[in-house]
């Protein structure tokens, strides 16, 4: 189903899960992923929003629930035959001082941000290794620039980034493909959604749609690793 050559990723017929497609920029880059041709699995916590989606399998579940992994890689094998990229564009965001964030928001935004998206790519890996296909994991820009009133959230999303890295090298002789998208502030609207705390005074964010059609882009160039300069 997938290009592996210098040339890039056929991505029409190709099999996409994308994991966050009920939330602002998940639902674009599934969108414009169907445009491309891409047949999808949608996995999301909203069943009426998954429903709203172009796709050809859906898969309500939570990454913080450990079964979702596993839901996914059938839901796969049995509506797509199979798996050939996954996209990760879930994720929780809190703001504060570390010392008045709940333990509790500190462990929700590491299970969202970091471990759910990992046991999620193990249960799927052996689908990816079976197509050479990729992974797309969405961090953010304070993964390399964090700010203050968001250490954990900036560490979380550090962390992600980090294992995207590794994976790479690691997965290279299984030709799986693996992107580190870190996207500059975009106006998703997940700033008004925290966790926990207020968000601080924003500069204007980049526009979801352009950001979700670079993401693709580079998923069909092939491209490793997508910075906050590389979306202008």
């Amino acid at each position: 189903m997938t290009s592996p050559d210098p040339a890039g990723r056929t991505l029409d017929g190709s099999r996409v899960a994308v994991v966050g497609a009920t939330g602002a920029l998940g639902s674009l880059v599934a969108a414009e992923l169907a445009t491309r041709g891409a047949r999808l699995l949608v996995v999301g916590r909203d069943a009426d929003r998954l429903d709203a989606l172009d796709a050809q399998a859906r898969v309500v579940a939570d990454l913080g629930d450990a079964r979702a992994g596993a839901d996914v890689a059938s839901a796969a094998r049995e509506h797509l035959g199979g798996l050939d990229g996954l996209v990760n564009a879930a994720g929780v965001v809190a703001f504060g001082p570390l010392a008045d964030t709940p333990d509790e928001v500190v462990e929700e935004l590491f299970l969202a941000n970091v471990v759910g998206p990992l046991l999620l790519l193990r249960r799927v890996l052996p689908l990816l290794e079976e197509s050479q296909g990729f992974v797309a994991q969405l961090s953010a820009v304070v993964a390399e620039q964090p700010l203050p009133r968001m250490a954990a959230y900036s560490a979380s999303k550090a962390a992600l980034s980090a294992a995207a890295v590794a994976l790479r090298t690691e997965l290279r002789r299984s030709r799986v493909d693996v992107l580190d998208v870190r996207p500059p502030h975009t106006e998703t609207g997940l700033a008004t959604r925290p966790s926990s705390g207020q968000a601080p005074r924003l500069p204007a964010g980049k526009d979801p749609a352009a950001v979700a059609r670079r993401i693709v882009d580079a998923i069909a160039a092939g491209e490793q690793d997508l910075g906050p300069g590389a979306f202008g």
